[in-house]
């Protein structure tokens, strides 16, 4: 039986207490701590029990009190120490000295309160002590709170007293692992969701969502997924197509499949108000929307109009949602888009539902009102979506993006950073949004290529497609009455950029893979901070231009100025034949002096996908060693939950000016398939590259 992970189930002890809940990971509670009112913990896999008391050398501990209607908790902090995460935030990689809100927000441009406020809420702290040792510090509530970093570490509620969960370890990336054992990690995505993936607000009619995948095909620049905006819908309705611009669905899809692509479409969650309207009926006669403070149906405008929201705190309702899934993914849908579900609501205060609006619960789920609910509206939404499709389509591995999450949401879906804009700003803030996003446990994730709102320039697309290709999800988008921000739409030079560009990807692929293997099994995201690199070297933690993938790969943007690169010695490599040094747009790609790099052969898309012949990238240490792995599976469904799948270990050392390079199967029950293997050594001066060789003992000499 499938097993995703579900928001977690507890059971009402009597009192609560300060405790020791798992290997040096402690949980704090304040006096006056209203189980009621906070759990179960939406952050939280499972509930987790006490152990022991914490010891009295236990150094970091909440304060809490109260501050008029607000619950505070506050932890103090080292001088020298260095703070990440709190979730999708603007600004700066390192976010001492920073305040931020948690009240999802729809924020276009990230104009509202200067993007301290934006999609997701993640009450969520990585600690960095200047000896390399870490820590992170959860405020387990939903309610809209602020965080403010200085001197402490201070969590403000406008909700009741919650509890604080601190873990302490010897680094950051320990710290991090034990996050996903809490929260838990996110599930191995289809292959096909690595691909570059192109949208726009909106590709219609059908014939023009043909064209843009024909063009893809025809200029030979890969490409896994077309993307579909509100505008395929009739007036809006969520489940439906229009009947004039989309009169045939399933032969759209189908389409996109004979080409090697697959489509995602977009479902809001406002259910226009409409008499004869099949989903709103259905939902108004399960009662299955939020109601006002005095039991009405809520109504708020959204895109259609007047719409109702379901209720997903409510058993039945998810329920309800998820059925609605069936016919729709009949059509040969192949991912789901959960948008503007923060909530947003045009007409509403502050842009969403009245914090007074009630949910009525139900399961483990209180009753309660939308203040207490809002910053989780999302996450149960997808939760809801994502059972929805598993029971549908029970085969195959399900993918969500979706707009709005809190901390754990990564467990149901991926996400991206909502509606930035073209410009050198915004490209360069991608960088550390995605990487404190990484840092917070989301770690499927990127912003709009090419930036949604606005135009945008050749020589901003071109340098965007570029570092595009490196993001863990890699989708240019655009909003409507911008310019087309296709590759091919700025002219040759940039065409030939992004085709370069998503070929280094898509060589990358084997590698790319492995990094989610990674991500899935441990929780240590796939695009990581230059500092994991050394966690001593403090000059490296504010560095937020280059970047790592996993730990064998550092990316550094052509734009980036006087960054510093962690020490050892890492080689720039060419994936595809390019020359970075010499290329305007393409980021230089160094790897790390002792690794191995798997690299795969040139495709358009992941349905060409093969690892029966792999390039391997060799950067020898000083001592002339090397090792690196390799993630296969299917790609698709869930064999690899039961061992059909194969991690496969590189080993090189070097004896009389040759390299010997052993290929080993060390996990899985994946058929041991006949592989072929190019080697490429990296040396300082020169690359030396070998014949295609057989077998799992392989020679290259170095002369």
């Amino acid at each position: 039986m499938l097993c995703f992970y579900l928001i977690s189930i507890i059971t009402v002890a009597s009192e609560y207490k300060n405790s020791i809940i798992a290997k040096r990971v402690a949980v704090f509670y304040p006096s006056n701590f209203d189980s009621k009112a906070n759990l179960p913990s939406f952050a939280l896999v499972n509930e987790q029990q006490s152990l022991s008391e914490i010891p009295a050398n236990w150094k970091l501990r909440p304060y809490f009190h109260q501050l008029a209607n607000q619950s505070c908790a506050a932890i103090a902090v080292k001088k020298g120490t260095s703070l990440y995460g709190t979730g999708e935030v603007t600004g700066t990689l390192l976010r001492n000295g920073k305040e931020i809100t948690l009240w999802n927000t729809d924020n276009y441009n990230y104009k509202t309160d200067s993007g301290k406020r934006l999609y997701q809420s993640h009450p969520w702290v990585l600690g960095v002590n200047a000896d390399g040792t870490a820590f992170g510090v959860i405020a387990d509530n939903t309610w809209k709170q602020q965080i403010i970093l200085s001197d402490s570490i201070k969590f403000i509620s406008e909700g009741p007293a919650f509890r604080v969960i601190i873990i302490e370890r010897n680094s950051p990336q320990e710290v991090l692992a034990e996050l996903g054992n809490l929260v838990g990690k996110m599930q191995m995505p289809p292959l096909w969701a690595l691909g570059y993936q192109q949208s726009r607000y909106s590709y219609e009619p059908d014939s023009r969502a043909k064209e843009i995948a024909d063009q893809f095909r025809k200029r030979q620049i890969p490409c896994d997924v077309i993307w579909f905006d509100i505008d395929y819908m009739e007036r809006f309705k969520i489940f439906s197509f229009d009947k004039t611009k989309f009169p045939d669905p399933k032969g759209m899809n189908d389409y996109l499949h004979n080409k090697g692509f697959k489509g995602i479409w977009m479902v809001d969650p406002g259910v226009k108000v409409e008499n004869g309207y099949s989903v709103y009926e259905s939902g108004l006669a399960g009662n299955h929307y939020v109601k006002t403070k005095d039991g009405k149906d809520f109504v708020g405008k959204v895109w259609p109009g007047d719409c109702s929201f379901p209720d997903f705190t409510r058993p039945e309702t998810q329920k309800w949602w998820g059925n609605l899934y069936k016919d729709y993914m009949a059509t040969g849908i192949d991912g789901v888009w959960n948008d503007m579900n923060e909530p947003a609501v045009f007409d509403g205060p502050d842009g969403t539902m009245p914090e007074d609006n009630w949910h009525r619960g139900g399961g483990d789920l209180p009753a309660d009102k939308h203040l207490r609910y809002h910053n989780v509206y999302g996450t149960l939404m997808i939760k809801s979506s994502l059972e929805g499709i598993l029971k549908t389509r029970p085969e195959k591995r399900p993918f969500i993006l979706s707009r709005s999450g809190f901390l754990g949401s990564h467990r149901y879906g991926a996400t991206w950073t909502g509606d930035n804009k073209g410009s050198v700003d915004d490209l360069k803030l991608s960088i550390p949004m995605v990487l404190n996003l990484g840092l917070s446990g989301q770690g499927f994730c990127g912003p709009d290529i090419g930036g949604f709102a606005d135009s945008t320039s050749a020589e901003l697309f071109g340098h965007w497609i570029a570092l595009g290709a490196f993001y863990p999800f890699s989708r240019g988008h655009a909003a409507i009455k911008t310019n087309e921000k296709e590759p091919w739409a700025f002219g040759k030079e940039v065409e030939d950029a992004s085709r370069t560009a998503l070929n280094r990807r898509y060589r990358l692929l084997p590698y790319f893979y492995t990094l989610f293997h990674e991500a899935a099994s441990t929780g240590i995201p796939i695009m990581r901070p230059l500092f994991f690199a050394d966690i001593k070297d403090t000059s490296l933690r504010s560095e937020q231009q280059s970047f790592l993938l996993g730990d064998n790969l550092l990316i550094t943007p052509k734009w980036a100025a006087k960054t510093k690169l962690p020490k050892g010695n890492w080689r720039i490599i060419s994936i595809n034949g390019e020359k970075s040094k010499n290329d305007h747009f393409q980021p230089d790609v160094r790897q790390r002096e002792g690794s191995i790099i798997p690299i795969g052969n040139l495709i358009q898309n992941t349905t060409q996908y093969k690892t029966d012949s792999l390039t391997l990238s060799i950067c020898l240490d000083k001592n002339g060693k090397a090792s690196g792995t390799l993630y296969e599976d299917a790609g698709e469904g869930f064999g690899y939950k039961k061992d059909e799948y194969a991690m496969r270990q590189f080993t090189a050392s070097t004896k009389a000016k040759s390299v010997l390079v052993s290929v080993s199967k060390i996990e899985g029950k994946l058929y041991e398939n006949t592989k072929i293997y190019k080697l490429k050594v990296v040396l300082n001066n020169k690359v030396i590259e070998s014949n295609w060789l057989k077998n799992t003992k392989l020679t290259i000499k170095l002369e």
